[in-house]
């Protein structure tokens, strides 16, 4: 199939419900967005461990979910893992199609943030991936700091940690499987993020590495203001397994559709290298 796509809410349910008649997958409901959107995952195989990869954590990083769900069509049937393609639909539906696909919350966000191709957080302007519980508290003082003090297009990571739906069902989906490694796919950079606070396990830079070899990506940190209240920073801390954020493509977000194709060899290689452990 060609991903040649815009991902938004409905291609996303259009290309889960061919991936559910492939009868590779189970089909689960692990949550509602603010708007109501249902954010699904795609569980493959009954073995565990089992190893999650998710997406669309940020509005404008839409390439990722086109990347979660043609790695999914190419899945070998049996392999377990948990495919998450879009962890953000709001946020999602925004960037691609404007803010009126906001409902209640459209008026808001238009007056936060006019340019929707800046927009990475939800629906009411809390940055998914600054919302997990992951020295939350520090991260927030680092916010206040550089002058992000409300609901913003990026950056704002709620009033507490865990307090958007979106962070809950990933936290939720976490407890039930008890996953063996994840994998967050961000854009961009081609870089991977391996740690958080010198939590990583020791296994976790051996298959850092690998995943490196296989994508071209170079091996890094963060930057101090984005270091904290992370997906992949929660689930080290939380259950002290192997977490890594991937950083698809390079440019400016949101990265062109057409620059897709040539990027998913990396990213395929990079998930292999990652599911092979």
């Amino acid at each position: 199939m060609n991903y040649n796509f815009y991902p938004d809410y409905k291609n996303q349910r259009a290309a889960i419900d061919r991936l559910a008649e492939t009868g590779k997958f189970s089909v689960l409901d692990i949550g509602k967005s603010l708007c109501g959107r249902t954010i699904f995952a795609l569980k493959c195989g009954k073995e565990e461990p089992l190893a999650l990869i998710a997406g669309g954590f940020h509005g404008t990083e839409y390439l990722t979910v086109l990347a979660a769900l043609k790695y999914a069509a190419e899945l070998p049937k049996g392999r377990s893992v948990v495919i998450v393609p879009c962890v953000n639909p709001d946020g999602t539906e925004i960037a691609i199609n404007g803010f009126e696909s906001a409902g209640r919350y459209s008026k808001t966000a238009e007056k936060i943030c006019r340019d929707k191709n800046l927009w990475k957080a939800n629906a009411r302007g809390v940055d998914i991936n600054r919302n997990f519980n992951a020295c939350w508290n520090k991260v927030k003082q680092l916010e206040i700091k550089e002058g992000i003090c409300r609901p913003a297009c990026t950056r704002f990571g709620g009033l507490r940690p865990e307090s958007e739906p979106e962070t809950r069902a990933m936290v939720r989906l976490c407890r039930r499987f008890c996953f063996d490694r994840v994998l967050a796919l961000h854009s961009q950079g081609r870089e991977i993020y391996w740690d958080f606070k010198n939590l990583a396990p020791k296994r976790s830079l051996e298959l850092a590495e690998k995943m490196s070899k296989a994508s071209g990506y170079a091996l890094s940190s963060p930057e101090a203001i984005a270091d904290g209240g992370g997906f992949k920073d929660w689930f080290l801390l939380a259950f002290r397994r192997p977490g890594f954020t991937a950083e698809i493509g390079l440019g400016e977000n949101p990265l062109p559709l057409s620059g897709f194709e040539a990027e998913y060899p990396h990213i395929k290689g990079l998930i292999d290298a990652f599911l092979e452990c």
